[in-house]
């Protein structure tokens, strides 16, 4: 399909982001539709691999990045006494760009809204799909509006529950609780903590990434068996007394600062990984509504962005839409796959079905393989 063709981007979140953007500059008409009439992002801070950095040099967004986020390197692991014990090493993956960093997730998703709207994209927002009528030529879909269009090739990025993949595979798994959740917050950017910084508890780790000159943002996993409901009105103490467990004076700073006003997202951890194939004549999933991915390698994001990369080389590389799809399914599954099983399976060994020494060997490797080319 190297020739221009109409396209459907279902979904506004980054990798749908990164996808319009892209196809519209090979020359494709692009409509991309996202449910939510304001465009919003949720959630506080994200960390970055180093890897997300070719990505946003690709997209034309690494000048808001830096002025925007924070350019970081390395990884701490420190003690009670706030000592460093280690430091994981983060090598460049790209001249003039740090080896990691982190970003607060509505600023990253305004620089790709932003983005989207400097190119010829569509964008109809408080908009989705009713049905998907797939055929050898086109793709005939009704929207909510009560329009239509016909589309040479529709794009499901619809998140973890997309109603895309239910359309399109109704047989797919359901996303997994892997027995754990994550609480994050927004606080002060401590001076002492240059990088990412991380502390183990019993049954918990802590975590603080810098998101800007003077913010950072924590993540605190917890081991939780069952994913029960936790109420919002009851988030800043939960978490106050998770902090407790920790002697760490920066852990005690920490907890001291939350208050009522503090920006606190709680969320339990799922997982999910599409079976081949990940496309059905011409509608094709990408991101989180394919390979979701626990926050363990701080990769999520990167890796659906990288499918909209990935996807545009080989749309621009092929004849045919079935040999393009079929491609980018090939490059795509082995890396998606090892980030979501070895994500999944550090979080199995942080709820002690493991060893430390294996914990840190899949963090080595899965780092090692995300350095490779995309």
């Amino acid at each position: 399909m190297n020739t221009p063709g109409r396209i459907l981007v279902i979904g506004g979140g980054f990798s749908g982001m990164s996808a319009a953007i892209l196809l519209s500059e090979q020359g494709h008409s692009v409509d991309l539709v996202e449910i939510d009439a304001d465009w919003r992002s949720y959630g506080a801070g994200i960390s970055l691999n180093g890897g997300i950095f070719r990505v946003f040099d690709r997209l034309g967004i690494m000048d808001g990045y830096r002025e925007c986020g924070a350019m970081i390197d390395g990884i701490e692991i420190r003690g009670p006494a706030d000592q460093v014990l280690a430091r994981i090493p983060t090598p460049s993956l790209m001249e003039g760009a740090p080896g990691n960093g982190g970003i607060m997730r509505p600023v990253l998703a305004q620089i790709l809204a932003d983005r989207v709207r400097e190119t010829a994209v569509n964008i109809r927002l408080g908009q989705t799909f009713d049905t998907l009528a797939d055929g050898v030529d086109g793709v005939d879909v009704s929207f909510r509006d009560g329009s239509s269009g016909r589309y040479d090739l529709v794009i499901g990025a619809d998140g973890l529950y997309s109603a895309t993949r239910a359309a399109v595979f109704p047989d797919a798994p359901a996303p997994r609780y892997v027995g754990q959740a994550v609480w994050r917050a927004v606080v002060t950017r401590p001076a002492h903590v240059p990088s990412v910084a991380m502390w183990m508890g019993p049954g918990l780790k802590l975590g603080i990434t810098p998101v800007s000159d003077d913010e950072s943002y924590i993540f605190l996993t917890e081991n939780r068996p069952e994913n029960t409901y936790v109420p919002p009105e009851t988030h800043v103490e939960a978490l106050k007394a998770l902090l407790a467990n920790f002697t760490a004076p920066t852990a005690q700073a920490i907890a001291a600062e939350l208050g009522a006003d503090s920006q606190i997202v709680y969320r339990p951890l799922e997982q999910l990984l599409l079976p081949r194939p990940w496309y059905k004549e011409r509608v094709v999933m990408i991101g989180d509504a394919v390979h979701a991915t626990t926050p363990h390698m701080a990769a999520g994001a990167m890796i659906g962005m990288e499918d909209a990369i990935v996807l545009a080389d080989e749309l621009a590389a092929h004849d045919t839409l079935p040999a393009a799809l079929d491609a980018f399914q090939s490059r795509r599954w082995e890396r998606a796959r090892m980030v979501v099983e070895n994500s999944g399976r550090l979080a199995e060994i942080e709820q002690g079905h493991g060893t430390p020494d294996e914990h840190r060997q899949i963090m080595g490797q899965t780092l090692g393989a995300l350095a490779q080319p995309i």
